[in-house]
């Protein structure tokens, strides 16, 4: 069985570096979903170097900053889960308190219809948000 994290990037490319990439992931009701994908495949964060894991993380944060400057949201959810693709990847989540799982996880199930406009405003919103990303992310590179 192929790794699809391995074969494609796994939602909408924002940045590739050498050694991670930063996708946003295409999760109905969540437009301010992020993913931090270890290029290569890996399966566990321990699998990492000590300098990768520091990379690493040093992305994961750049992305929490950026939801946070630019999105105000009332928290930011951060998980590696890999339960169902084993591939190294962070999943770094904006959350609202009018999103329709809110206070539950994400993967729960939902407590109220999604604010159409709600999720609309969030989305007009991101391109400037990944611009600022991509130059923090470009940063971070050698």
């Amino acid at each position: 069985m192929s790794c699809p994290l391995c074969v494609e990037d796994g939602g909408v490319l924002v940045w590739r570096g050498e050694r991670l990439r930063v996708i946003r992931a295409n999760e109905a009701g969540f437009p301010a979903f992020y993913r931090v994908v270890w290029n290569a495949h890996v399966a566990e964060f321990s699998d990492l170097a000590a300098s990768d894991r520091a990379h690493c993380m040093d992305a994961v944060v750049a992305v929490e900053q950026a939801l946070r400057e630019h999105l105000s949201p009332t928290k930011i959810n951060m998980a590696a889960l890999g339960n169902m693709v084993p591939h190294l990847h962070w999943h770094v989540i904006a959350r609202f308190a009018w999103d329709s799982h809110f206070p539950s996880p994400v993967w729960a199930s939902a407590q109220r219809p999604g604010p159409q406009a709600q999720e609309d405003a969030v989305r007009a919103r991101l391109p400037a948000l990944e611009e600022a990303l991509r130059q923090r992310l470009a940063a971070l590179s050698p």
